[in-house]
């Protein structure tokens, strides 16, 4: 049986929002019920639209931030019950832009064995041996040791930031959306070396992106995400080649194409732009879906099982399994 690393149990966190000294308080809900477990050297993508809560939730898997409701376990162990520099042992992030995430006045050996020294391992230069293992395993020379972040090209930087995070050894490692930031040219390379690093290093990664052409080149499973909820979960092959959720199958058709003659696709959705202030009733999707029944805009949507190992939120397979229930 597959180990799991990560698991989250139906997660929520809301915030208090104020409307200004003459309004009400509102409470915005930025993860709503997430329940995911991901497994020993897997690759979740985890993609949505901005504002769907990808970055909430990936605080709370980190334990940056508590969750109102639910409990996220990491190894088996609740990860309230651990103390911070053990779970940054075990768990770390990559984050999306390298220029804001490293310290422009500390150098590329500072940066890289600053965890070492927090969590107090080796000495002086074992701390400085460890580095440049991990340079040479990011594809950087010995030389950018001395350098400081500012002296090196975007991908340089992005690399760094790759060795700082790996430096302890992780299980686990966040990537959000860790090329978006990039120029084009060195964005695939990045990607490769992430590749390569989860062989090597027999990482996890959950894998936070726009770009569906990214997350089906890294991701061996795909999470899509919509105003706090997971609609759609399944192995990434199964995932594209046949998406369940009316929500998946529009993003998916809003993937631009390099043919000049398809112009801009269609995705729609409409006019109406998702509210987490004001979340619709029933089905969080009904008042932009294209197949809406009346049911979606009065019941929350079950979890269904729609094929080995994949789930979807939607009102339409609960009503064809009742019918298939039915005729048997």
């Amino acid at each position: 049986m597959t180990e799991v690393v990560l698991e989250a149990r139906d997660l929520h966190r809301s915030y208090a929002v104020s409307r200004g000294p003459m309004a009400r308080g509102a409470t915005l809900t930025a993860v709503g019920g997430v329940s995911l477990r991901i497994e020993r050297g897997s690759v979740l993508g985890l993609v949505g639209e901005s504002g769907c809560g990808k970055s909430t939730l990936a605080r709370l898997l980190l334990g940056l931030e508590a969750p109102t409701v639910g409990e996220v376990r990491l190894g088996g162990r609740p990860v309230s019950s651990m103390d911070r520099l053990e779970r940054s042992r075990k768990i770390q992030v990559v984050f999306q832009d390298p220029n804001s995430s490293l310290n422009p006045s500390k150098t590329v050996l500072s940066i890289v064995t600053l965890p070492l020294r927090v969590h107090r391992l080796g000495d002086r230069p074992a701390r400085e041996r460890r580095a440049i293992e991990m340079l040479d395993l990011v594809g950087l020379p010995q030389r950018v040791l001395t350098s400081l972040p500012g002296d090196l090209s975007g991908g340089q930087r992005q690399r760094v930031a790759i060795a700082r995070a790996l430096v302890t050894r992780p299980e686990i490692v966040i990537c959000d959306e860790p090329t978006s930031a990039l120029d084009v040219s060195v964005q695939s390379q990045i990607l490769n070396l992430l590749l390569d690093l989860r062989q090597q290093l027999g990482l996890t990664y959950i894998m936070i992106s726009h770009d569906l052409a990214v997350v089906r080149h890294l991701a061996t499973r795909v999470a899509v995400m919509y105003l706090g909820r997971i609609v759609e979960e399944a192995d990434t092959r199964a995932l594209f080649e046949t998406p369940q959720h009316p929500y998946t199958r529009i993003l998916l058709n809003s993937i631009l194409t390099p043919e000049p003659d398809k112009g801009l696709p269609e995705t729609a959705l409409g006019t109406t732009f998702p509210n987490p202030l004001d979340l619709p009733q029933g089905c969080r999707f009904h008042p932009r879906c294209p197949e809406a029944i009346p049911t979606c805009a009065r019941e929350s949507p079950p979890r269904v099982r729609r094929r080995p190992g994949g789930t979807v939120e939607c009102h339409l397979y609960r009503d064809q399994d009742r019918r298939r229930e039915k005729e048997t």
